[in-house]
């Protein structure tokens, strides 16, 4: 006999096989799914990072997951593609147009299709829009980010955890998330309803001035 938890696995299962199937940017069938207690699994092969994150990112729109875990494997064309010079040349100018990103700030190396991210910003958010750009080159097996984030100062401790709070409350319309400064450290905690306010989440935290690390301890509800 069928538990609630195993038909709601099985919805689950159904609505993130139609998401992938929605999303104009992967192929048909190319991704498997399981659901074991709202957690979904993908596997499968894809020729780029951009799709495999493209999967997870149609996994995590749907409602009652609650988390993602990857087994997506990239493997790139037989046929000849972009060569390594070629992606790191593509790498630079996506991160040179992009006019919110430091490019004189960070250096790209590539090796084998895998991108190498380094360097220095002054804001989260300019770390997670930098890699951003890098995951929708064509030729990308996956990207190590390993920008560091350095404010040009330090956070203002009880002011910034109300204006953090505060943003948080504009953003997801409820109070369902702590918010505690540590020095130059945000940590989070609480549950949200979706990957997408955990993602909105995450964006205001990132945003805060003088904020150099976030914990985030939140719990996607279901």
């Amino acid at each position: 006999m069928s538990t609630a938890t195993d038909v709601r696995d099985q919805r689950i299962q159904r609505d993130v096989l139609a998401e992938l199937a929605w999303d104009a940017r992967l192929q048909p069938n190319e991704i498997g799914v399981t659901v074991d207690q709202g957690v979904v699994t993908l596997t499968g092969f894809v020729d780029g990072a951009a799709r495999s994150w493209a999967a997870i990112r149609c996994a995590q729109r749907v409602r009652g997951v609650r988390a993602v875990a990857d087994e997506i494997e990239v493997r790139l064309p037989g046929t000849p593609g972009r060569t390594d010079g070629e992606i790191a040349i593509a790498a630079s100018r996506a991160l040179e147009w992009d006019s919110f990103v430091p490019a004189e700030r960070l250096d790209v190396t590539v090796a084998n299709g895998w991108l190498m991210l380094r360097g220095e910003v002054e804001f989260g958010w300019q770390r997670r829009t930098a890699e951003g750009e890098l995951r929708r080159l064509d030729g990308v097996r996956g990207i190590t980010n390993l920008v560091e984030v350095r404010p040009p100062a330090p956070p203002a401790g009880e002011r910034l955890r109300r204006d953090v709070q505060r943003a948080l409350l504009r953003t997801i319309g409820a109070d369902r998330v702590t918010v505690e400064v540590d020095g130059d450290t945000l940590v989070l905690a609480g549950v949200v309803r979706s990957w997408w306010e955990r993602d909105q989440v995450e964006r205001v935290a990132w945003s805060a001035p003088g904020v150099r690390v976030v914990h985030d301890q939140l719990l996607v509800g279901g």
